[in-house]
C-alpha cells in the first residue's frame, strides 16, 4: 500500500531472480521486490537498473516495474 501513491516514480534496483515465470528486481528505498516487465530487454541476476513503478495491487501482492 505504501507504493500506491508512488506509481510513475523511478528507483535504483538490482535484478534478484529470473525464471520462466518472470524476472524480479529489488528496490532499496523502500525495500520491496517486484516483477520486471522486460519488453525485449535482456538482464541477468545481479544487474543494476533504473526502474519505474507501473502497477501495485496490494490484495494480490503484485508490484510491477519497467526498465527506464
Amino acid at each position: 500500500m505504501v507504493l500506491q501513491r508512488r506509481i510513475g516514480e523511478v528507483f535504483d534496483a538490482v535484478v534478484t531472480g529470473s525464471s520462466a515465470k518472470g524476472t524480479w528486481v529489488r528496490v532499496r528505498h523502500p525495500i520491496v521486490e517486484g516483477k520486471l516487465d522486460l519488453r525485449g530487454d535482456s538482464v541477468q541476476v545481479g544487474d543494476r537498473l533504473r526502474v519505474k513503478l507501473t502497477r501495485v495491487d496490494p490484495p494480490k501482492g503484485f508490484i510491477d516495474f519497467v526498465v527506464v
